[in-house]
């Protein structure tokens, strides 16, 4: 896409923005596919109106703000949002608003005013058909038509995207995920499902046993897949095939959540690259093996599983 995305950091953001809107809310957690047409018809009606369409989001997640370390796991860092809606979307800004104590207790009618009204201007607001904002999540679709009409702008519901029979939902990624379903997972998204960050320095277990890993920082200490995968790795050198382990390491007694790449067919310095993991298929549970030898053993079997996944999956495109 050719445009730039703007973020506005929350309200105080909004005093410079100053403009007349088209505006959606929501989480957009992951961005799937039902997310990515509610994008697209915001910003049909941006070009229609000659207007900067404006995508309203929160940090943290509302849910995660009242459930914490219950609530459910997120698919996407406002980072990876940003960048993907950067360069796979026309919108014009990202509007993230804090959801603290104080947001969440103002009442429907005084988000719309603040944040639609005063804050975007809003010609236009559309959101998806169950969607809820305010206090106690008492406003609604019909609420907001109530308020647009005193304000003078208009609201359309968008009708959930259904596939293969069941709405298209951040619910049903998470559980595909969960459940191994990559294949689905990557439908439901529209693309492989990706998570990236950081290379930093491991133990260096990985290169004893022969197999050399990307360990990867986690922001988060849960994440909505894990186990061992087949994945490709988007480097500053290029793309590669790898296998991929998300999990605690009950092997070696591990202490803390890794997640660890090791890149087939490459040797480069990574120490400090910022890495985009797209996952394609699980290959297994992490499991606990009696000896680091019965470990090293099933390595030889995962690299050998995702190698022959990557050749199919190559046969089939080719």
């Amino acid at each position: 896409m050719s445009k730039t995305l703007k973020l506005i950091r929350g309200i105080h953001g909004l005093k410079r923005w100053q403009q007349a809107s088209v505006v959606t809310i929501g989480n957009f957690d992951g961005v799937h596919i039902g997310h990515q047409q509610m994008i697209t018809r915001l910003c049909e009606e941006s070009q229609q109106r000659g207007l900067p369409s404006v995508l309203v989001t929160f940090e943290p997640l509302p849910h995660e703000f009242f459930a914490g370390d219950k609530a459910p796991l997120r698919l996407m860092s406002l980072r990876d949002k940003l960048g993907y809606l950067a360069e796979h979307s026309d919108l014009d800004a990202l509007l993230c608003l804090r959801f603290d104590k104080n947001f969440s207790q103002q009442t429907a009618e005084q988000f719309v005013k603040r944040i639609l009204v005063e804050g975007l201007d809003a010609k236009y607001v559309l959101l998806g058909d169950d969607f809820r904002f305010g206090y106690q999540r008492l406003g609604d679709f019909d609420l907001l038509k109530q308020e647009a009409e005193q304000a003078g702008f208009d609201v359309e519901a968008m009708t959930s995207v259904c596939h293969r029979d069941k709405r298209a939902s951040s619910t049903l990624v998470r559980t595909t995920l969960a459940e191994g379903n990559l294949e689905q997972a990557a439908e439901l998204l529209g693309r492989p499902y990706r998570l990236s960050g950081r290379v930093v320095k491991g133990d260096q277990l990985g290169r004893q046993l022969g197999y050399p890993t990307a360990n990867i920082h986690l922001k988060r200490s849960n994440l909505a897949l894990s186990g061992v995968f087949a994945v490709s790795v988007d480097t500053s050198l290029g793309v590669y095939q790898g296998m991929a382990n998300i999990g605690w390491r009950p092997t070696i007694a591990g202490r803390e959540l890794r997640f660890e790449v090791n890149i087939f067919d490459f040797s480069d310095d990574i120490y400090g690259q910022y890495l985009d993991v797209d996952f394609h298929a699980k290959l297994r549970d992490e499991q606990r093996f009696d000896s680091i030898d019965r470990l090293t053993t099933q390595l030889g079997l995962d690299e050998q599983a995702a190698r022959e996944y990557f050749r199919a999956k190559d046969a089939v495109i080719a």
